[in-house]
């Protein structure tokens, strides 16, 4: 209740300290307002206190009360209600290209790579909630997992469901780059991204990546892509235990083509990122979406519930009841 309260003139309740000094005065003259008689005794006066004579002082209290209210009234006390509504003037889509090649399985990061990769996937989505945003995985082939969308739920259901198997191995980034441009050729938003992941180097697939570029380029898509995995060596799964079925795996040196990635980027007006381990994939994504900012317009309405005529509707019952009390039952008070 306080907190949607306010004084539109609170300048005026610096006046409320006349109150203090005014009941102070009254207390210094208040037996100067009572007319007196001076005998040489008072002996055949003697009389026991009237009530009246205790009750007197009620009239300056309902003064100092009334004034009290009406300086209250002037600083204009109200309540004041606001409602919100935001309007999105830049709207983006975004789609997400993410290899998953068996090489996504190595253990450079942790518990792997794919699995990183999901978790900071999604804070990335919780991260957009005024965006559409799509899923295209690849590796020798691709395929859209999910189409441009507004519903996080399902953006979010669709990552955590990502696994590697369910592609040709390989890794064909033309594809997938080529997959992405495709979701976003009928889109209708000022800002288009493709945000495309991998941890290896171009190797399959009947895509051209520059090919696929060049098409991203003539539709005004803004590419980041990320290049996926440690510098030296890491741990890849190779071969499948015969007995239990388990993934084996060696030390093998790491290959990004970076220098397709820095392309990429380059000629689509985006930015080149290398993560080589989770805490760095997760701040490459914190920056991503502070560099696509959606544009929000932040509409408010007030509405205001005057409290002061109130106030001073009671500050005027207390002078008018003073004012019948001093012309009736102290009128010929002494």
């Amino acid at each position: 209740m306080l907190q949607n309260f306010e004084f539109l003139n609170p300048q005026f309740l610096w006046l409320l300290f006349v109150i203090p000094a005014l009941a102070f005065w009254y207390f210094l003259i208040r037996k100067k307002d009572t007319a007196t008689l001076t005998i040489a005794s008072t002996k055949g006066f003697e009389m026991k206190p009237s009530i009246l004579s205790k009750l007197k002082p009620v009239l300056y209290i309902l003064r100092l009360l009334a004034l009290t209210l009406l300086i209250v009234a002037l600083a204009r006390p109200r309540n004041v209600s606001v409602s919100k509504k935001t309007k999105t003037n830049k709207g983006i889509d975004i789609v997400m290209a993410i290899d998953v090649s068996a090489s996504m399985l190595a253990r450079d990061l942790k518990p792997n790579r794919l699995e990183a990769l999901k978790l900071v996937a999604t804070e990335f989505v919780n991260q957009r909630p005024n965006d559409r945003i799509g899923i295209v995985v690849y590796a020798g082939e691709s395929f859209t997992k999910t189409p441009i969308t507004s519903d996080k739920r399902i953006i979010r259901n669709t990552i955590s469901n990502i696994k590697w198997g369910e592609l040709d191995g390989g890794t064909a980034i033309g594809m997938g780059l080529g997959s992405a441009v495709n979701r976003l050729k009928e889109s209708k938003a000022k800002s288009k991204v493709i945000i495309l992941l991998t941890d290896g180097v171009n190797n399959t697939g009947f895509v051209d990546p520059k090919t696929a570029t060049e098409l991203a380029i003539g539709l005004g898509i803004k590419v980041y892509t990320i290049g996926l995995g440690t510098n030296g060596t890491a741990s890849f799964p190779y071969a499948k235990d015969p007995k239990t079925g388990k993934l084996l795996f060696r030390s093998s040196p790491v290959e990004i083509d970076e220098d397709l990635l820095k392309y990429i980027a380059k000629e689509t007006e985006g930015k080149y990122f290398r993560a080589t381990d989770n805490t760095k994939l997760k701040a490459i994504y914190n920056e991503i979406n502070k560099l696509e900012k959606t544009e929000i317009e932040e509409f408010k309405y007030y509405n205001y519930q005057e409290r002061y005529r109130i106030l001073v509707l009671v500050a005027l019952a207390m002078l008018f009841i003073e004012l019948i009390l001093r012309q009736t039952i102290f009128r010929s008070f002494i």
